[in-house]
């Protein structure tokens, strides 16, 4: 007998024959949201402050306004190179196209080449109120998950209430588990023991959020 065989005998033999022992369900009777879900506008407005609470950028807009308002992240920003992945509508940078170098990605960027790009702009699957989280996952607009980790600075379209949700309960349900997926809240940061923050370290120092749509907050 080896040692892993004896190892799980006495396991075996520890717990006893539970062969027939009546199986319980797992209840599943706990909160899926701690916040009313059918509130657009409350939804939104956690949304914004978690999201600054993690110390991203928020901005609100309406849908016309929008390639101006990138275009002016950008100019703030003082970018003039923008990743863009495949996908993402040719009108979000129609405002900022003569002021910068579009360097469109489908799937042949490395990342050598990326850490020379000042900005990306991408879309999001969802976004998540509770936590104050934007999940990307490849989707037309959002690009693979290389364009969210090297660009120093990351401007991420959320589409509001329709891409909003309230928790990570009912988020799971709306997205593929198929598909590689990217959880972002805020900017990148780690700390030491001594609770230094430190950013940048494993994605962009900067994350900028446009919420967009009808249901805006004050």
């Amino acid at each position: 007998m080896t040692a892993r065989e004896s190892i799980l005998a006495r396991i075996r033999t520890a717990l006893g024959d539970t062969a027939g022992a009546d199986e319980q369900p797992v209840p599943r009777d706990y909160l899926t949201s701690h916040v009313p879900p059918d509130d657009p506008a409350a939804l939104v407005d956690l949304l914004h402050r978690n999201l600054a609470d993690y110390r991203a950028l928020v901005h609100q807009c309406h849908e016309d306004e929008l390639p101006q308002r990138i275009a002016g992240l950008l100019a703030g920003r003082g970018s003039r190179t923008v990743a863009v992945p495949d996908g993402l509508p040719a009108g979000w940078l129609a405002a900022a196209a003569s002021a910068v170098e579009l360097v469109p990605d489908r799937g042949t960027l490395t990342a050598a080449r990326l850490d020379t790009v000042d900005s990306v702009v991408t879309g999001c699957a969802l976004a998540v109120a509770e936590t104050g989280t934007i999940v990307l996952d490849a989707g037309p607009g959002q690009g693979r998950r290389l364009l969210s980790l090297v660009p120093d600075h990351h401007v991420c379209v959320v589409r509001a209430p329709e891409q909003v949700v309230a928790s990570v309960p009912l988020a799971l349900p709306r997205l593929d588990p198929r598909r590689p997926q990217t959880w972002i809240s805020g900017p990148s940061a780690t700390s030491d023991i001594e609770l230094d923050r430190v950013e940048g370290v494993h994605g962009p120092r900067t994350l900028e959020v446009l919420l967009v749509g009808a249901v805006l907050t004050a």
